[in-house]
């Protein structure tokens, strides 16, 4: 049986958005993470897809505690993560890292490369200044980059380096899990792949566990050994990834497959429109929270909430329909 690193259990993220008087308890909240649970087993890579603003970034920034839950734990190797001090979570931080989105915004612009990578050791990591030197060189080459750059400044790389800085930066202190936040959304489609091979060759090199949060199937299909699908904060369905992709099973798994592009022209998929617009998290609609858009919706899903239960083997899925 697989060896589970990361466990999320019930968690929920909502931000106030103003400020009711002293007297009155009415407050409003954008409800970005209403109560979700999954696991990520040792060594695999999870992807977390959606819709923007569905609340995937903001998954990832309350499983590493960059931001506070409201409730729920979660469990990072049998360890409540949300009950450790300062102390404590400053020495967990190096098993736990992040590779942001925008690898323009992530990096400090007036750092040079060498020094990107060196500041986490200098943190965490009891090396001399020559040690941390050397692992700076090999990271560098590790993901593609010519070691005679590192005393070269962010703006004097293309995007695509300068993500792969960004993961040399994750690399640095040895972590077990890396929260991948739409690494290539920002890349041109040549530089993604490159990115994406780059990623899935590290993972077998530093034996790393990946949640991968991203909303391109196409990218998730290949990296991802198993897929969790998230609406308005809610997660719908989990599943192994050809179990997903061969017969998913939610309404909203079906319409988002249906909509990626066939390189194929003489194939046809039948599309799945769906219409109107997403509702707001401040205020989501009772039930099914995917039941204003979804074509087959019946009169229990505007009223019911469905439970995320298990239809088959590592298959889950949060439907009235699909759980008959």
């Amino acid at each position: 049986m697989a060896e589970q690193l990361l466990q999320v259990e019930n968690l929920k993220k909502w931000f106030p958005t103003k400020d009711a008087s002293v007297l009155s308890k009415d407050k409003s909240y954008v409800k970005a993470i209403d109560v979700i649970s999954f696991f990520i087993n040792k060594g695999e890579t999870l992807g977390l897809v959606g819709e923007s603003g569905c609340g995937k970034s903001t998954t990832g920034r309350a499983v590493l505690r960059l931001i506070e839950a409201t409730e729920g734990r979660v469990l990072f190797e049998n360890q409540d993560i949300g009950n450790l001090s300062s102390r404590s979570l400053k020495k967990k931080r190096k098993d736990m890292q992040i590779v942001f989105q925008d690898p323009y915004a992530s990096l400090n612009p007036r750092l040079k490369v060498k020094q990107i990578i060196e500041e986490p050791m200098t943190i965490h990591l009891k090396l001399s200044k020559k040690e941390r030197e050397e692992r700076v060189k090999q990271i560098m080459q590790d993901v593609g980059l010519n070691v005679h750059y590192m005393d070269r400044y962010p703006h004097e790389f293309s995007g695509g380096q300068r993500q792969r800085i960004g993961i040399a930066r994750a690399l640095a202190v040895h972590p077990k899990l890396i929260i991948m936040d739409e690494p290539v959304s920002a890349l041109d489609v040549s530089v993604q792949a490159q990115v994406l091979n780059l990623i899935q060759d590290l993972q077998v090199k530093y034996d790393l566990t990946y949640l991968f949060i991203t909303h391109n199937l196409s990218v998730v299909k290949h990296i991802s050994n198993r897929i969790a699908v998230m609406y308005l904060g809610k997660i719908v369905e989990v599943a192994d990834r050809d179990a997903f992709f061969e017969n998913p099973k939610h309404p909203y798994s079906q319409a988002l497959i249906s909509a990626i592009p066939e390189p194929n022209p003489k194939l046809k998929r039948e599309r799945v429109i769906l219409k109107g617009d997403i509702p707001s998290p401040i205020d989501p609609p009772a039930g099914c929270r995917f039941h204003t858009r979804c074509p087959v919706a019946i009169e229990s899903c505007m009223t019911v909430e469905p439970e995320l239960v298990v239809t088959e083997e590592g298959h889950q899925v949060a439907c009235h329909l699909a759980n008959r």
